[in-house]
């Protein structure tokens, strides 16, 4: 990737995260999500939180695959994810 696309994502992710943050209300969150995402994609991510609440509550890997509908390496992702960020995903 030439470092012109990177800058690009860059300033598409703070301008993404800068109108996320401005959103007030669950329901305008929802809404904004509901325009911006699929429904696959929306339900995707909404699958990936529960993984890392399952996870700090010690549910192990195969049960949380089971319950979400999700393979067990999505579930191996979101623990490596948690482990790096821990303090930035916290409730």
């Amino acid at each position: 990737m030439s470092s012109h696309n990177s800058s690009s994502h860059d300033s598409y992710h703070a301008e993404l995260i800068t109108y996320l943050l401005a959103i007030e209300s669950p329901d305008a969150m929802h809404e904004a999500l509901s325009n911006l995402l699929t429904p696959a994609e929306y339900l995707e991510i909404s699958k990936r939180l529960q993984i890392f609440n399952l996870l700090r509550d010690g549910v192990p890997h195969r049960k949380i695959a089971e319950m979400l509908g999700v393979g067990i390496a999505t579930v191996s992702r979101g623990s490596r994810a948690l482990g790096t960020s821990y303090p930035l995903l916290e409730r």
